[in-house]
C-alpha cells in the first residue's frame, strides 16, 4: 500500500532512494545534518519500502528551494512524483500566508523540466531572470 509520511527521513533511507535514482549516496554525517536542517520533507512508501523522497530548504520568509525530488525508477510515471510535489506545494502554501510574494525555487534534473512545468515553473530564463548558477 502506498502511503505519504512527513516525518524525517533516516539517512540510510536518504541515500537508498539517491542511489537508485543515479545520484549516489552522502556521507552519513554531513547528510544528517542536511536532514536536520529540512525545514518539510515528504517520503513516500510502498508498504515498509521507500519509493519517493522530496523536502524543502530555506528561510521561510523570502526564499524556498524544492531539493532533493526522487522516485525510484521501477515506481517512476506511476504519478508518486506528483504526490511529493502536491504535498510540498501543500506546505509552501502555508508560508505564503506568511509572504505572499516568497520566492520558490527548484534545479530540474536535465530532462525532468516539463514534469515541474506542470507545477507552474518555468526556467529562470523565460522568467526573465539570468541563469541558474552553481559554485562547486
Amino acid at each position: 500500500m502506498i502511503r505519504v509520511d512527513e516525518s524525517k527521513i533516516s539517512v540510510d533511507d536518504f541515500n537508498y532512494v539517491s542511489n537508485k535514482v543515479g545520484w549516489g549516496t552522502r556521507d552519513k554525517n554531513m547528510m544528517e545534518v542536511a536532514l536536520n536542517n529540512t525545514l518539510y520533507s515528504v517520503s513516500i512508501y510502498d508498504d515498509d519500502k521507500i519509493i519517493g523522497y522530496g523536502r524543502i530548504i530555506g528561510d521561510k520568509a523570502i526564499f524556498l528551494y524544492i531539493q532533493d525530488v526522487m522516485v525510484i525508477p521501477e515506481y517512476q510515471g506511476q504519478k508518486i512524483g506528483t504526490k511529493i510535489m502536491n504535498a510540498l506545494l501543500a506546505k509552501i502554501d502555508e508560508y505564503r500566508k506568511i509572504n505572499p510574494s516568497i520566492r520558490i525555487y527548484l534545479g530540474a534534473s536535465k530532462g525532468k523540466e516539463k514534469f515541474y512545468e506542470k507545477f507552474g515553473f518555468k526556467t529562470r530564463s523565460s522568467a526573465g531572470l539570468g541563469e541558474g548558477m552553481v559554485l562547486s
